[in-house]
């Protein structure tokens, strides 16, 4: 008796091995993994059990607490990447996404910045691009685009190292604001120490620890302060300040209209520190999605004059 084994079900056994091998390795365990795949913790730990018992040898070395990929791993978790993603390739190109950018894609920021400069690029990108649909996440953390299946961020502050392609789109200032009523009752502080005898709003996104750093002498100086009121949102702690309730810390895109309008003023900007960069980033692939590409090549300048536009200058006028 014959036995005769479908080479189309091999083939999709083994383009599933791989589909998970990457999911595992880039999520870092076998939860996120199922997760991300939308499979079982089970259907996970078959997938890389049957490819290892083909490979006669460990992808991954695995315990209750790690788990960590093997040479043999890393070495076929490079091929593995270069055929899917050579796979992907070919289908977009039978359906014409290559031609036509189309699909889902998913956007991350924070809060204020995606309510002041991001929304409006996304909508006028949405316009141009009938095939594109769009999600935008606004949250005040550093979200982890693969675990999460974010397309692109906003990242503001220094870029650690990663497998993130990053382009820089400018730069935002931390700048210290009050209101003109607060600051006629109680004084304008003349320099980083006066804070001491300040109140103070804290958005607790910009100074968790409490301290406040201030350039001097092309240095750095910290000075501790007290709040006597602290908020984990950068919309209240600014509403407050504009209240006469103190003195708080914001990024320069976030007070841009309040000090035009002069409901808030700057303050020791002679001193503040240096400005932080902001890049768009997204994971990095042999092939970048053409949805992704197309929103980098659109939002990237427009994104740039937005922040040029926002960025305090030290006299508390915007840049042109």
């Amino acid at each position: 008796m014959k036995f005769i084994i479908p080479l189309e079900g091999i083939a999709m056994d083994r383009f599933h091995e791989l589909e998970v091998l990457v999911a595992v390795a880039d999520a870092g365990s076998f939860a996120k993994a199922g997760t991300r795949l939308r499979l079982s913790p089970p259907a996970v730990t078959r997938a890389i059990s049957a490819l290892e018992d083909r490979l006669g040898a460990r992808v991954f070395n695995r315990s209750t607490r790690s788990l960590t990929i093997t040479d043999v791993g890393q070495h076929f978790l490079e091929n593995a990447r270069r055929i899917l993603t050579d796979l992907e390739t070919a289908e977009r190109e039978a359906i014409g996404e290559i031609a036509a950018p189309q699909g889902h894609l998913t956007i991350t920021a924070s809060v204020t910045f995606g309510r002041t400069a991001l929304a409006p690029v996304v909508c006028s990108f949405l316009d141009q691009h009938p095939r594109v649909t769009a999600s935008v996440l606004l949250v005040d953390r550093v979200v982890s685009l693969v675990e999460e299946g974010v397309d692109v961020a906003v990242r503001i502050g220094s870029l650690p190292d990663s497998n993130l392609i990053a382009k820089r789109i400018g730069s935002v200032r931390r700048v210290l604001v009050a209101s003109p009523d607060y600051l006629a009752r109680r004084g304008t502080p003349a320099a980083p120490a006066d804070l001491r005898s300040h109140q103070i709003i804290a958005f607790t996104g910009l100074m968790p620890s409490r301290e406040w750093r201030f350039s001097k002498d092309h240095g750095s100086k910290g000075i501790v302060v007290s709040p006597t009121f602290e908020i984990n949102d950068a919309f209240a702690a600014i509403g407050a300040a504009e209240m006469g309730h103190g003195i708080t810390m914001a990024l320069s895109y976030m007070v841009h209209d309040k000090v035009r309008e002069n409901k808030l003023v700057p303050i020791l900007n002679e001193s503040a520190p240096p400005s932080w960069p902001v890049h768009l980033v997204y994971p990095q692939t042999r092939i970048v999605a053409p949805k992704v590409r197309a929103f980098m090549d659109f939002a990237a300048p427009r994104l740039k004059a937005a922040l040029d536009q926002l960025l305090l200058t030290s006299t508390g006028e915007p840049t042109a």
